[in-house]
């Protein structure tokens, strides 16, 4: 008989994401009558932009022609998709030798671990997307559960108390760097004094930092960076991933992308980018070509014009779920909302309380799905994640029933 791997049995609990999904379903099983609305999961919720939607539906009748159809393409992306990329984002940071077209976030930060294999050691913000450290145990990159987190994972917390910046003293040398800019869940957003701390730590101790920046478009403040490419110093120790699922809303048409420099070497001297070329080659196919047609046109004037709208109405969304967080019957608990206005999610704080309690509080008084700070990692205990994704008839309607919340 084949062995189990390991990775599965140290895991010690279902995914956060399907948890939430089971836990809503259980109750609305339960409670037919209940009109639950969701500020759970990170799911965009309006149209796509008829322009980019256009582009994709012209694509997909083309195939249907002699001369419009196309098969395989380069596994590393369309290459005009990736030259514009490379012109909107990365001028002057980043040709399109670097660029590699994807199926989104998610599934490069799995190739990604791929990449660096089981013996590499692995940090991670404290709160911080699951996928990083779940990854790391599948992979064999992390230990099992000692009940302050995965053995051989150094968690970085990430608090108000240190304006949610880690301290970097805490790392080891010769470590993989998990750091997501605006942070999932917590919304902070690293200035570009953190990120120069972040990348010279990393040049100096033989680090990589993996830099996610799937929530780059809702960065409103122009003195904070949206890449980590503008920090001199990044293309010698940092991979970037992004996606379109947010400012696109193609979280169902999946489509994203990675950024690996030419100058980025493992320790013997030889090119990630060129092991990266061999990953993508050989463990992917491709992203969609009717996808990449959506995103070169969400890349041209209109698209990001349409891009720009869509993320302006979720981040009102933002505000009006932090208003009603700072409420009377939030302050007189001692609740505390964070949100800075350049990411998607109100991370709130409820002292004393476990994060599953409020969780369940809410679902049963309100009818409204959060997500527990708690599945983020230690450092989230008792905090609450409310995603600003959604209608607007539904967050109002889910902020009038927290307006009456008792806590």
């Amino acid at each position: 008989m084949i062995k189990r791997n390991t990775g599965f049995s140290n895991l010690t609990a279902g995914y956060l994401f399907p948890e939430v999904a089971r836990r809503r379903r259980e109750y609305a099983a339960g409670h037919p009558d209940a009109k639950i609305i969701s500020l759970g999961i990170g799911n965009t919720t309006e149209p796509l932009s008829p322009h980019i939607a256009k582009a994709m539906s012209d694509y997909a009748l083309a195939l249907s022609t002699p001369e419009g159809y196309s098969g395989y393409g380069d596994e590393q992306g369309n290459s005009a998709l990736r030259s514009k990329i490379a012109e909107v984002f990365y001028p002057k940071m980043a040709d399109a030798s670097e660029i590699f077209i994807s199926d989104g976030a998610k599934c490069d930060i799995a190739r990604i671990q791929t990449l660096f294999g089981s013996k590499v050691k692995v940090a991670v913000q404290d709160p911080a997307y699951p996928v990083y450290v779940d990854g790391s145990v599948v992979a064999g990159a992390a230990g099992k559960n000692n009940g302050n987190g995965y053995e051989g994972i150094s968690y970085l917390p990430c608090t108000p108390e240190n304006e949610f910046f880690p301290d970097l003293s805490k790392i080891e040398k010769n470590t993989l760097i998990y750091f997501c800019s605006p942070n999932n869940p917590t919304g902070a957003t690293a200035t570009k004094e953190q990120l120069k701390k972040l990348v010279d730590f990393a040049n100096e101790n033989g680090c990589i930092i993996i830099y996610d920046a799937a929530y780059f478009a809702f960065i409103r403040d122009k003195n904070l960076p949206k890449t980590i490419y503008e920090i001199s110093g990044a293309k010698t120790c940092a991979i970037e991933v992004n996606s379109f699922s947010k400012p696109a809303g193609f979280t169902g048409v999946r489509l994203g992308w990675s950024v690996v420099p030419n100058e980025l070497k493992f320790e013997d001297g030889s090119s990630v980018n060129r092991d990266w070329n061999r990953v993508m080659t050989t463990l992917f196919n491709g992203a969609s070509n009717i996808a990449q047609a959506g995103g070169l046109a969400a890349l041209d004037e209109q698209g990001l014009k349409d891009m720009t709208a869509q993320v302006d109405y979720y981040l009102e969304n933002g505000r009006l779920i932090k208003n009603v967080l700072e409420g009377e019957n939030f302050k007189s608990a001692g609740v505390v909302a964070y949100f800075t206005g350049n990411g998607p999610y109100v991370w709130a704080k409820f002292p004393g309380k476990a994060s599953w309690d409020i969780f369940d509080k809410i679902l049963d008084e309100c009818h409204v799905v959060t997500t527990p700070g708690s599945g983020f990692g230690p450092a989230g205990e008792s905090f609450i994640r409310f995603s600003s994704f959604g209608h607007r008839a539904d967050i109002e309607e889910a902020c009038k029933r927290l307006s009456l919340l008792k806590l």
